[in-house]
């Protein structure tokens, strides 16, 4: 199963919109996902700074930022 993170801050609504939306993707497309709030971190807030949140792949790779991608993450995942 593939795991992805999600960049992200917890007073964020489009961080909470992205993660609903993969919530319920979840299961159809065998994935997980870890959240990392980037306000937690400086190295973190330095590299997104406001672009949040960000979607990445488990080799970092950005899948999708502000919004979910759903054609980007399905690519993604069939590469898998």
């Amino acid at each position: 199963m593939v795991r992805l993170t999600l960049y992200g801050r917890t007073y964020c609504h489009l961080c909470e919109d992205m993660l609903r939306a993969l919530e319920a993707l979840q299961d159809e497309l065998k994935f997980t996902v870890q959240t990392v709030d980037v306000d937690a971190d400086p190295a973190l807030e330095d590299r997104y700074g406001e672009r949040v949140p960000v979607l990445v792949g488990p080799d970092e790779h950005e899948i999708c930022h502000y919004f979910l991608d759903l054609t980007a993450l399905t690519d993604h995942l069939a590469v898998r």
